[in-house]
Formats: structure tokens, C-alpha cells, sequence
């Protein structure tokens, strides 16, 4: 059984939402607790002077070193935010969870994406409990072909659309890989190009357990794809886009410099995990949750938090460490580095200062840009929810 409460399924627009957005304002059985209702507040951001980018936004790394110091306010009233994907211009693509909307914001920026649905919303999303709009990615050629990956929960299934991005507009879409299961919970919803650039995919199980031991089944995997969403000649299983399986709900995806591909993943009420991704491998679930190798037939997490300690969302990978964003846990966890991978005694930062964490990016400057998840299953206060800059000391 999942070990979290479910919110009624449908949107959380507040008319103030609306108007600041269309006016481009500026100014673990899942995801945790249940949601204690909280103010709402209209988007606004900081002022603070945008900074020279300096991120390649395919990979997501820069040389940031360091601890985790104080947390500023980017931008304040978000409802529900879920990705990120920081573009080359200093600011970020933000999918708003429930509202099925896009935004596009930085320091002193918070400008509406249109979409090609009713009001530019992002056509065919279906938010429910866990579902909604989820992922964000931009292609390795960005900043010559304009493309924007969307993961969203659809009517009957999770799916992975490609667009057209340009001039805070997304347009001509594309559906890439359909028929992921969707359910209340447990959808997964990461997605990440990795450095030999194909496009990975992190799916749940949707509470279908049997699925996530079945390599042909889309559910309980990371998968791996062309941006064109065909099955690459090199997957394990042929003319499947399965890369690794028996996982639960992962939800973080990350590389590392030798080009190892980093999974965070929930548990579900023992140990939360993090992985080091083997093509073929056979994470455990159900069979198996957290520590044990099941007599060698599973591959061991590296590291394993209890759910209350974790939940973890989203991870950024830097040169040194493994940052995650943990939800139910409340806190940044960083995990050094070290030859054999992240296994380094992991350290928490921001304990309880910004509440419930979804997502975690090196910005365009260096430090971590954190998206917080308190107006869902959380207990929001004035501003949230929120993205933040966090500089590495």
C-alpha cells in the first residue's frame, strides 16, 4: 500500500495566479505529509540582476564546489512547481504541476509560456494527486534547434511530447513516447539528456508492483530514447527503451564526470535510495527495498535514507557531489563524491528553512537553484511556493 495521502485530483488556479501570470508579472509513498491549507500568493520576483550564464544546459553541470550557504528568494507565489530546466540566457523553464502551465523565470523575470492549449495551458495534461505536468528538458542542440521535452500525465497515460520553444512560446507538438502507466501516484516524471544524448526517462510504477519486474512494461524503469523517441540499437533489451528496472518511483536523474547515470528514488515506508544506473540492471523492487542485493540477482543502492529522513525528488550532480532535494524530509542532502561514485558519508543542509524541496538545478551562476513543494503536502507560508538560490560555499 503507498504510504501517502492522496489530494483531489484538478487545479489550483487562484484568480491572482492568473492574472500576475497572463500579465508576465515580475517581481514518500510519493511525496510525504498531507497538505495543511496555507495563504496563496501572486508570483513575484526578486529584482536581484540576472547573471551571466554560464551552465550548458544539456548536462545541467558546472564547477560549483562547496556546502550549501543561505537561501535567497528568486521567485515567490508558485503554485504546485515541479521542473526545471535553466536555459541559456540566465533564466529557467518551471512546469507548474496542477495549472498545467510553463513559466519562464529568473532574478527579476516571471514571464508566461503560451502553449498550444485552452488559455496556454499546455493541451491534453490531466492533473491528479501525483499526475499532471511534470518533467522538463531542453536537447543538447537547444540553442540551435529550440526543442523542449514536456513529461505529462494525459488522460490515459504518462507521455513525453516534444515542442518548439521561441519567444516564450511553445509550439508544434510532438509526441515522442506514449503508454507510460499513470495512476494517483507513483508516476515518476524526471526526464534528462544524458551526455551521449538520448533522452532518459524516469517512470513509477503506478502501483502496478509486477510491472516494475517486467522489462517490457514501461512502468518501474529509467528508460532511454532518441530525441525522436526511437529505441537506440545499444539498449539491453532489443527494440525495447527499457535501460534499467525494478525500480519504484524514481524521480531524480543525474550524471556524474565519468558519465555514470545517478537515480534518486522513493521508497516506500523502510529506505529511500540512491542508485548508480548499470543498462540492464535489476534494482529490486518489490522484491527488494533499500539495502540487499538479493542474493546478487539486484543491484545494491549506494546510499539508502529512511523515508522520513529523505523522499528525495529531484538531484543535481556537481563535480564533488550529489545534491537531492527531499520532500517529506525537508532538507538538501549532499553526498560527496568520491572514486567508487556518491559514497560519501551524506550531509543535510537547509533542515526545515524552506520546508518540502522537489527540485534542485545548478543555475547559471553556480549556485543551486532549489524549487520548493509546500502548496502540495506541505504546510505553505507566506510566499511559497518558491525557487531559490542557494550558493556553494
Amino acid at each position: 500500500m503507498p504510504r501517502t495521502t492522496h489530494r483531489p485530483a484538478g487545479p489550483r488556479t487562484t484568480a491572482a495566479l492568473l492574472t500576475a501570470l497572463l500579465a508576465g508579472a515580475c517581481g514518500s509513498a510519493g511525496d510525504g505529509a498531507p497538505a495543511t491549507p496555507g495563504p496563496t500568493a501572486s508570483p513575484t520576483a526578486s529584482p536581484t540582476a540576472s547573471p551571466t550564464a554560464s551552465t550548458d544546459p544539456s548536462t545541467g553541470s558546472a564547477p560549483a564546489v562547496g556546502v550549501p550557504g543561505d537561501p535567497q528568494d528568486i521567485t515567490t507565489g508558485l503554485d504546485v512547481p515541479w521542473g526545471m530546466a535553466v536555459l541559456p540566457d540566465g533564466t529557467a523553464l518551471v512546469t507548474l504541476r496542477d495549472q498545467a502551465r510553463v513559466v519562464r523565470t529568473g532574478p527579476g523575470v516571471l514571464t508566461q509560456v503560451t502553449a498550444t492549449g485552452e488559455d496556454g495551458r499546455v493541451d491534453g495534461v490531466v492533473p491528479g494527486g501525483e499526475g499532471g505536468l511534470l518533467g522538463i528538458a531542453l536537447s543538447p542542440g537547444f540553442a540551435q534547434d529550440g526543442q523542449v521535452f514536456l513529461y505529462f500525465t494525459a488522460r490515459d497515460d504518462n507521455r513525453v511530447v516534444r515542442y518548439t520553444y521561441a519567444d516564450d512560446r511553445l509550439s508544434d507538438p510532438r509526441p515522442i513516447l506514449t503508454g507510460i502507466p499513470e495512476s494517483t501516484v507513483h508516476n515518476g516524471g524526471r526526464i534528462a539528456f544524458g551526455p551521449d544524448g538520448m533522452l532518459y526517462v524516469a517512470t513509477g510504477d503506478a502501483e502496478d508492483r509486477r510491472a516494475a519486474q517486467d522489462p517490457r512494461a514501461l512502468g518501474g524503469k529509467v528508460l532511454r530514447i532518441t530525441a525522436d523517441g526511437a529505441v537506440p540499437p545499444d539498449n539491453p533489451f532489443a527494440g525495447s527503451p527499457t535501460w534499467s528496472y525494478g525500480h519504484r518511483n524514481p524521480q531524480g536523474l543525474g550524471w556524474d564526470s565519468t558519465g555514470r547515470l545517478i537515480a534518486a528514488e522513493f521508497g516506500q515506508d523502510a529506505y529511500d535510495e540512491l542508485n548508480v544506473i548499470r543498462p540492464g540492471g535489476n534494482y529490486g523492487w518489490p522484491e527488494v527495498e533499500g539495502p540487499g542485493d538479493g542474493g546478487g540477482r539486484f543491484v545494491a543502492p549506494v546510499q539508502t535514507w529512511s523515508t522520513d529522513e529523505a523522499s528525495p525528488s529531484g538531484l543535481v550532480v556537481t563535480p564533488d557531489a550529489v545534491y537531492l532535494a527531499a520532500l517529506r524530509g525537508q532538507r538538501l542532502w549532499r553526498v560527496p563524491m568520491t572514486p567508487e561514485g556518491p559514497t560519501g558519508t551524506p550531509q543535510a543542509h537547509l533542515e526545515g528553512a524552506l520546508g518540502r524541496l522537489r527540485t534542485v538545478e545548478v543555475g547559471p551562476d553556480g549556485s543551486l537553484w532549489v524549487l520548493t513543494s509546500n502548496t502540495f503536502r506541505g504546510q505553505p507560508r507566506a510566499g511559497d511556493d518558491r525557487l531559490v538560490s542557494v550558493p556553494l560555499r
